[in-house]
C-alpha cells in the first residue's frame, strides 16, 4: 500500500493538516505516517492533542530565537536522514511556512512526489507577507500535485505555468477543521472568557503578529485599540497576544488599565474557535482567520495592504484596511454602527468551501500515486 507522509511544524499547518490526516487514516488505499518538525512546539502539540494525532516521527527542531535559515537547515537535514531510512511514496506539505518549503525541497531532492496543500495563494508582493509569499512560490515550482483551495488559486497556478492536470480545486481544509472543532464547544481555561461568553457583550477579537507590521505599525495598532476601547465602553476587545516579545512590547503598553480590554495568552485552537464564534468583528493581520471567521458569519477587517486571499475581499466578507491608526478606528466604528454594512459582510457567502476539502484532497493524492506507480511499472 502506498505510504503518504504529511509533514508540518506550526500550529496553522497542524490545523489545516488535521483533516487530511484523519481522511488518510480512514483510507483503504493509502497508508499514513505523520511527521512533525516542531518549528512551533507547544502550539503544535496542542493542536495534535485536540485532534488526537500522535506523530510517527518528530524532528524536534525548535530552538529559542531560531532564525528562518536555521529552521530551513535543520528541517532539511532531519528529513534527509529520515528519508534515507523511511522513504514515503509521497509527502504532503501545507501552505507557506519555512517547514513546508524545507520539507518540499528535501522530498524533491530524494525524488519523492510533493503534494502541496493550499496551493496557489499569491499576494503579488514577495515581501508581504514575508517570508510566506516567497515560500509558497518556491514550493509551487517543485510540487507534483497542487491542491488549490479556490478557483482563484487555480488561476494563479496556471499563470505560473503549472499544468492544468496537476491542479485540483478542493476547498480549504481549515473549514473542515473549524466546523468539527466548533461543535466540541471547548471550555475556556481563562475564567474571564467564560464570564464574557455568558455576558452577551459584543466582542472585537484582535490578532496581530505579522513581521511586516512590527515596529511603528504595531504601535499604531495598539494606539488604535486604546482609542476604540475608550470610545466604545459597551464593547469588549479580546487580544490573545502573540508570544513574540516584539509584538508584546509594541502593543500592550497602550492597553494597560482599560477595563474593557481583555488580554490573554495565546489560546489553544479549540478555545480560539469558540471565541471566534462569539466575536462580533475580527480585526487581524493573520491569514487563516480570513477564511475561518466568514464561515461563522463574522466580518473581518484585515490590517494589511494586500492579501493572498482575494476571494474573501471579492465576496465582501473581508476588507483590507492597512495599519493606519486613524483608519483602523474609523473602519471598526463603521462596522459597529452601520447595520447595513455589517449585514452585508456577515451574511455574504464564504468562498472557502463546504467542509469536505480533505476528502477531495485524499482522492486526488490516491489518483496521483496510482498514475505514478503505473508509470513506474510500465518503465520496467
Amino acid at each position: 500500500m502506498p505510504v503518504v507522509m504529511p509533514i508540518y511544524g506550526t500550529r496553522p499547518e497542524a490545523i489545516k493538516m488535521a483533516p487530511i490526516v484523519a481522511a488518510l487514516k480512514e483510507s483503504n488505499a493509502l497508508d499514513c505516517f505523520v511527521t512533525v518538525t516542531g518549528q512551533h512546539r507547544s502550539m503544535l502539540d496542542q493542536v495534535n492533542n485536540l485532534f488526537g494525532i500522535e506523530p510517527d516521527y518528530d524532528l524536534n527542531i525548535f530552538e529559542p530565537g531560531q532564525s528562518l535559515n536555521g529552521i530551513l537547515a535543520r528541517t532539511i537535514d532531519g528529513l534527509d536522514k529520515l528519508f534515507n531510512v523511511n522513504r514515503p511514496d509521497a509527502v504532503i506539505v501545507q501552505g507557506d511556512t519555512t517547514t513546508s518549503t524545507a520539507a518540499a525541497m528535501a522530498a524533491f531532492y530524494h525524488g519523492i512526489p510533493v503534494v502541496h496543500l493550499e496551493a496557489g495563494l499569491r499576494s503579488g508582493n514577495p515581501l508581504s507577507p514575508f517570508p510566506e509569499e516567497g515560500n509558497r512560490k518556491i514550493t509551487s515550482q517543485i510540487a507534483s500535485l497542487h491542491l488549490a483551495p479556490t478557483e482563484g488559486s487555480r488561476q494563479n497556478l496556471l499563470a505560473a505555468n503549472i499544468l492544468p492536470e496537476d491542479i485540483v480545486v478542493t476547498g480549504n481544509t481549515v473549514i473542515d477543521a473549524l466546523l468539527a472543532t466548533v461543535e466540541k464547544n471547548v471550555p475556556f481555561a481563562d475564567p474571564e472568557l467564560e464570564k464574557l461568553s455568558a455576558s452577551g457583550r459584543r466582542v472585537l477579537l484582535v490578532t496581530t503578529h505579522r513581521r511586516e507590521n512590527q515596529g511603528e505599525g504595531m504601535r499604531g495598532i495598539g494606539r488604535a485599540l486604546a482609542r476604540i476601547a475608550r470610545a466604545e465602553p459597551d464593547l469588549t476587545i479580546v487580544l490573545p497576544v502573540h508570544s513574540n516579545p516584539v509584538v508584546r512590547r509594541a502593543v500592550l503598553p497602550y492597553l494597560e488599565e482599560l477595563g474593557n480590554v481583555l488580554v490573554t495568552e495565546p489560546l489553544e485552537y479549540g478555545e480560539f474557535t469558540r471565541l471566534l464564534s462569539l466575536a462580533h468583528i475580527v480585526l487581524t493581520d493573520s491569514g487563516g482567520v480570513q477564511e475561518e471567521a466568514p464561515s461563522l458569519g463574522v466580518p473581518v477587517l484585515v490590517m494589511r495592504e494586500n492579501t493572498e486571499r482575494p476571494e474573501a475581499v471579492e465576496a465582501g466578507v473581508v476588507k483590507l484596511i492597512g495599519v493606519d491608526e486613524d483608519r483602523i478606528v474609523r473602519e471598526v466604528d463603521r462596522l459597529l454602527h452601520d447595520r447595513e454594512l455589517y449585514s452585508s459582510m456577515s451574511e455574504a457567502m464564504n468562498p472557502y468551501g463546504d467542509g469536505s476539502a480533505a476528502e477531495r484532497s485524499v482522492l486526488a493524492v490516491t489518483t496521483l500515486l496510482h498514475a505514478h506507480n503505473k508509470r513506474i511499472a510500465q518503465s520496467r
